[in-house]
């Protein structure tokens, strides 16, 4: 294992000697245990989840539909479940290192947390509007059948693939949010992973300076990453993360501004005064 980071410092200075490429950004995520833990969004981990997906989106709309009445995509529509912890299809991106260096430290249990770091192809980077984004963020309305027609069906030519009766609905998704959407779909779309760029709407997307690994039907992301997508791991030292945490909380960062909620501000100041 590649030497582990000890503090603030030591994950700058990786950060400062990466170099990347005019066409490149760079963003980051962290987490507390890299053994365990799988780079995959939250929907994935669960095949229950997964089988269900089209089911749990409606639910909670259906349950709280005052919530979602300014979301007028299926993406902010999900960037919403994910803030609820609601198992979606998006995984969570900072451009802010410092922030994926607290996650990584989040939970003080002396095992070897990571921060990762995506060096991504611009090409692969979308805004919240794009006409891939709608394609890819639309699967999530789909039972569990269909998005495995749609599949089977992506080694056709894309006039034969958009004939699809399961392509079919799918479009008829996205035009719901965008009438003016060309009636094609790219069969390449469909199990792409994509980098999005969404609207500062609330916030803990401000605060953790957000994006989104968006990903298609059946993606995966490899050792190495995917198309259009670098990855490098960046071990941090299970035994000091208490004091890593300390360094990050002398920088303003800590539980009450990545989460800022009066409820996490009033535990924070509860625990910063306790005797």
């Amino acid at each position: 294992m590649s030497r582990t980071i000890t503090s603030v410092e030591g994950l700058i200075r990786k950060v400062f000697k990466i170099a990347p490429q005019p066409d490149e950004v760079v963003l980051y995520r962290g987490h507390a245990d890299r053994l365990e833990y799988k780079l995959e969004p939250s929907i994935f981990r669960d095949p229950k989840h997964l089988l269900h997906e089209d089911v749990m989106f409606r639910e909670l709309i259906t349950s709280n539909p005052s919530d979602f009445s300014d979301d007028s995509s299926t993406l902010e529509k999900l960037v919403r479940m994910q803030h609820y912890s609601l198992p979606t299809r998006l995984l969570d991106l900072t451009s802010n290192p410092l922030m994926a260096l607290y996650f990584a430290c989040s939970t003080a249990n002396g095992s070897t947390g990571e921060v990762i770091i995506f060096t991504i192809k611009k090409s692969a980077v979308y805004f919240y509007d794009s006409d891939t984004t709608s394609v890819i963020s639309n699967l999530a309305r789909m039972n569990a059948t269909a998005k495995d027609g749609i599949k089977a069906a992506t080694n056709q030519q894309i006039a034969q693939f958009n004939q699809v009766d399961q392509v079919d609905r799918l479009l008829q998704f996205i035009r719901e949010e965008k009438p003016y959407f060309c009636p094609l779909i790219k069969p390449s779309d469909i199990s792409r992973i994509i980098c999005v760029k969404t609207k500062m709407s609330n916030s803990r997307i401000v605060s953790q300076a957000g994006s989104f690994l968006l990903f298609g039907h059946d993606a995966k992301i490899d050792k190495n990453g995917a198309p259009g997508i670098g990855i490098g791991r960046v071990p941090i030292n299970g035994n000091q993360k208490v004091k890593i945490l300390k360094e990050l909380d002398s920088l303003n960062i800590n539980e009450s501004t990545v989460f800022p909620y009066i409820e996490n501000s009033a535990k924070y100041i509860r625990q910063r005064y306790k005797t």
